[in-house]
């Protein structure tokens, strides 16, 4: 009795270590994909089980939280959804996070480390912090009055601070309400399939994820190239560059809308964009000189975030000469963001220094206290100070009596340079209207905004003047209300 005693004994020992070894394997080995299964909803349920931290501009919040009562407790809300939808993106129970609610997430939702109390404090209880803030870098008044001015039509305005980086203002329209989407349920659904049906595309963030042909704009960028590499030494003096303008090794000819443009002067050629002469300027620097100079602007870099990731903008790196010269008055295969157009102007006006443009200023726990700060650096040096000081001269030209007078402010000094970017198969869309500039207060020694406004359905009767009539306005507005602060 006593030997089936001990073997019953034994036998309950072994499925007791078994029972034991093969706990250890759920919680241990296994955990990590349970806790990411899909049918696994503990996550998700404790992930809205507390309010989600806000997005604050200004020092306000413009994102909220609503207590629905249900599983997923806690829906995310939005003030003057539209008009942040391109800095905020969305939280959505359905449909996930996009832009700063990605990419604070772990602020937001309460998990980042630096919100618990003690080190790993979150790991053990396996519990989360109270969300915690972002504070963005976006100012209302610059905000609204881009929002304002494009007023639903198709396009972008991104302004920036030239001597920090900061972004002031991130719009894209036509907009959307991201609380649309925040929640569960056939509503959302029947919302995002509709956003996503619309043919004017409410949710493509156009300021950063949209590349365009920058068209003239992209002729400040030609002129840093021709001034650092020496093709130009004196912006007042005559080129060589005919009118008309035969394309290398071909027998087009580029035309000109703007007058007095045969063997002018870079001054002229950005004051009242001569397309011959700035193409022509192109080819004499160089494929080499030319792709150097677009990328210390940020061209072709993939790699920048704000901190949501940035759409590349291209110039391309192996062309023929008759490309090239298309490409140097921003046709053929050059594109870029709104964000780069505007790091474009912001250089000119820092004296050729390009700083890293920011989304955040800092983070914060839910009862104030500092988290991270952003802070600023230097991109790169996109040009030599001299060459800044001569582009800073001819824009404000553009502004004072050439193609961009729409664009003047009383009592501020204002640079800027009109564009309009032909698009479509053999150019048969309505082309885009282009309007990248500056601003400095009168008593100020430093310029206090950069702004890049492209609008998609502009009102083009020809080259520039669609840049100087739709957009010109637009940044005259944003840049006000900047200076204003």
């Amino acid at each position: 009795m006593t030997r089936y005693i001990r073997r019953t004994a034994v036998f309950f020992l072994l499925l007791l270590a078994a029972l034991l070894v093969n706990s250890a394997r759920i919680q241990v080995l296994d955990a990590d994909s349970l806790d990411h299964n899909q049918g696994n909803r503990r996550d998700t349920v404790a992930r809205y089980s507390q309010p989600r931290g806000p997005i604050l501009v200004d020092g306000k919040a413009v994102t909220g939280s609503r207590d629905t009562g249900q599983q997923l407790r806690y829906e995310r809300t939005y003030l003057q959804g539209p008009l942040y939808a391109p800095v905020t993106g969305y939280a959505s129970q359905t449909y996930g996070t996009t832009l700063l609610e990605n990419a604070e997430d772990s602020v937001l939702s309460g998990t980042d480390p630096l919100l618990a109390p003690f080190p790993f404090w979150n790991d053990i209880t396996r519990g989360r912090s109270p969300g915690g803030k972002v504070a963005t870098t976006i100012k209302a008044a610059p905000q609204r009055a881009g929002y304002e001015g494009l007023a639903g039509r198709r396009g972008a305005v991104v302004a920036v601070e030239p001597f920090s980086g900061r972004i002031l203002a991130l719009v894209s329209s036509p907009s959307y309400d991201p609380g649309l989407i925040s929640g569960t349920g056939t509503a959302v659904t029947d919302a995002w399939t509709g956003l996503n049906d619309e043919a004017a595309q409410p949710m493509l963030n156009r300021a950063i994820r949209q590349t365009y042909p920058p068209g003239s704009a992209f002729k400040i960028v030609t002129a840093a190239a021709a001034l650092d590499a020496g093709t130009v030494t004196d912006v007042e003096a005559p080129t060589d560059i005919p009118e008309p303008y035969v394309l290398p090794g071909t027998d087009t000819t580029l035309p000109n809308e703007a007058e007095g443009c045969d063997r002018a002067s870079l001054e002229y050629a950005i004051r009242w964009s001569c397309n011959t002469v700035m193409a022509g300027l192109g080819v004499e620097t160089g494929l080499p000189a030319m792709v150097k100079s677009a990328e210390k602007f940020g061209f072709n870099d993939a790699g920048i975030r704000i901190p949501s990731g940035v759409a590349a903008s291209n110039f391309d790196t192996r062309m023929s000469d008759d490309q090239l010269a298309l490409s140097s008055i921003g046709q053929f295969d050059t594109r870029a963001t709104p964000l780069q157009m505007a790091m474009v102007a912001s250089a000119v006006a820092n004296g050729g220094e390009l700083k890293y443009p920011f989304l955040v200023d800092r983070t914060l726990a839910s009862d104030g206290d500092t988290l991270t700060r952003t802070g600023e650096r230097t991109y790169r040096r996109a040009m030599n100070p001299l060459t800044a000081n001569r582009l800073r001269q001819m824009m404000i030209g553009v502004v004072e009596d050439g193609t961009g007078t729409n664009a003047a402010i009383d009592g501020a000094t204002v640079g800027g340079k009109t564009g309009t970017a032909q698009h479509g198969v053999g150019n048969s869309g309505t082309p885009y209207a282009w309007f990248i500039a500056w601003a400095q207060a009168g008593d100020s020694s430093r310029p206090a905004v950069a702004v890049a406004v492209v609008v998609e359905d502009a009102e083009a009767d020809r080259a520039d003047i669609s840049g100087g009539g739709d957009a010109a306005p637009i940044a005259r507005a944003v840049m006000e209300a900047a200076l204003n602060e």
